[in-house]
């Protein structure tokens, strides 16, 4: 697989072609196209929600054109520039990954010069995460990709609807986090 080079770093890794040329396909709407019933989906939060979430990095995926870093990059990125020696182990609690999902992010996000990971001073087993000057570059990028994305949301939702949205996710999250405790 092609790498990044250090000059050109949001250059994307070669990837096979999406058949529109356009990104990545997105399933077709909900409500028995193609003669697909649905049965209980069609009212289950749970599957509206994964949906809406792989519309949502589908959609970001093609504003952010080929430079390869999804939605979980940009998150990454951010809270590692929030938050400079943060450790792996904090950053997966800040962004919801575990350890097998975080490691091969971060494995990624190296190999393409945006992030370092250097032993932490107060822990050898540890590491802290840092941005390099082209994560910080790169950062910038998708933070402009991000914000006219939040904008094609917030057009759908309804800006008078954000901050109850919002609420409501934060809803679900917390009371589902608690859940598996």
């Amino acid at each position: 697989m092609a790498q990044p080079s250090r000059a050109n770093p949001l250059r994307a890794p070669s990837q096979p072609k999406a058949r529109s040329g356009r990104g990545p396909a997105l399933r077709a709407p909900l409500g028995g196209q193609n003669g697909v019933r649905l049965g209980l989906l069609n009212d289950t939060l749970g599957f509206h929600l994964r949906l809406a979430q792989e519309a949502s990095f589908v959609a970001f995926a093609r504003r952010s054109g080929t430079c390869g870093l999804k939605p979980g990059h940009f998150a990454t990125l951010v809270v590692i520039h929030e938050n400079p020696g943060l450790s792996q182990t904090a950053l997966g609690a800040a962004v919801g990954r575990d350890k097998s999902t975080l490691t091969p992010r971060l494995t990624e996000l190296e190999q393409r010069g945006l992030i370092r990971r250097d032993r932490a001073a107060t822990d050898r087993r540890s590491y802290a995460l840092t941005l390099t000057p082209a994560g910080e570059e790169a950062l910038a990028a998708l933070t402009a990709h991000a914000a006219a994305h939040d904008e094609a949301l917030d057009r759908l939702v309804g800006a008078e609807n954000r901050a109850a949205f919002l609420d409501a996710l934060r809803r679900l999250i917390a009371g589902l986090d608690s859940d598996n405790r």
